[in-house]
């Protein structure tokens, strides 16, 4: 038994509304290539003087696994609640693949924007260091140590792992409006 079409109007239209279609020239796909990952332009660094501000040498601080900082008279209970997450982020900085540089004038940037807004609690993203050379994680040992340098950083501490993990960190700054006192 075999079955004949039948002819009906859809059909028909669907034939003139395909009458100027002609195949494509190629019978395959283009094939997937991998893109090159983006690579961080080594510009020539201007001011000498931003290494030599640096209260402390790279070498006199050891940046772990996870990183971790609190200045003296910050409570137990509040380091517990950065380090879990549990504090409002009111703003959040992307670092990585950045140059040493920029990373520094982004990070400067963004912590007087904290300041200036009254932000208490950022994230701050800088990235594992996997696309590096030598794979090791130079954004996060500068950042170890600049945020140390700075007075208005109480602490800082790296994210858990559903924020990022070991590629980055939570800073509690100084609240804006208290006093300061010396």
């Amino acid at each position: 038994m075999s079955r004949k079409k039948e002819h009906n109007e859809e059909d028909d239209l669907f034939r003139e509304a395909l009458k100027d279609v002609r195949p494509l020239e190629r019978s395959r796909a283009e094939p997937y290539r991998r893109r090159l990952a983006p690579r961080p332009l080594n510009l020539p660094v201007g001011d000498e003087d931003d290494e030599q501000q640096d209260l402390y040498s790279e070498h006199e601080i050891e940046t772990g696994e996870e990183l971790y900082f609190a200045r003296p008279g910050i409570q137990k209970r509040l380091m517990h609640d950065l380090r879990r997450g549990y504090l409002e982020i009111g703003a959040e900085l992307d670092l990585h693949g950045l140059t040493v540089r920029y990373a520094r004038e982004d990070l400067n940037r963004f912590l007087a924007a904290c300041h200036q807004r009254g932000i208490r609690c950022a994230r701050i993203i800088h990235g594992k260091g996997y696309g590096s050379e030598g794979r090791q994680p130079i954004l996060k040992q500068k950042l170890n140590l600049w945020l140390r340098q700075r007075e208005d950083v109480l602490a800082f501490t790296s994210a858990p792992r559903h924020d990022g993990g070991t590629g980055a960190a939570y800073v509690l700054l100084r609240n804006p409006e208290k006093n300061r006192r010396k």
